[in-house]
């Protein structure tokens, strides 16, 4: 029996969309005030989904306790209250989007959880806008 179970975290964290081979007026065409050369921030939500079988000895899919403290450690700690651009080296050269934030925190989680498990990371940048990523290319 296949069960998902969910963790809720969150971060607060600034960043400024641009790719650094374009001016910055067409930095701004292209994503207006979210390209602001001094950053604007967001307080990022976040769902982690672990889907799998549940184990017959502990009746878990996977240990919450666990769970949360990959969250803390992996991307808590590196992400809250930074400056993303400028303090996480995975986005020194890839755009801070949500699409690639979500896909980065994907894989650093992905990389600490048993591949048993089927992985879904949802990031909220606002209440309404929020994307999600499960490993699928």
């Amino acid at each position: 029996m296949r069960v998902t179970v969910n963790r809720k975290a969150h971060f607060n964290a600034a960043h400024r969309l641009c790719r650094k081979d374009w001016s910055d007026e067409t930095n701004a065409e292209i994503f207006g005030k979210c390209s602001n050369p001094k950053f604007h921030g967001h307080n990022y939500e976040l769902i982690v989904s672990v889907t799998g079988n549940i184990d017959p000895k502990t009746g878990f899919v996977m240990d919450m306790k666990l769970l949360k403290e990959l969250i803390q450690t992996e991307i808590e700690e590196p992400f809250d209250h930074k400056n993303l651009n400028e303090e996480v080296p995975e986005f020194y050269d890839l755009n801070p989007t949500a699409e690639n934030i979500v896909v980065v925190i994907w894989n650093k989680l992905r990389a600490k959880i048993d591949k048993k498990h089927d992985l879904a990371v949802t990031l909220y940048e606002t209440p309404r806008n929020f994307v999600t990523f499960n490993g699928a290319k």
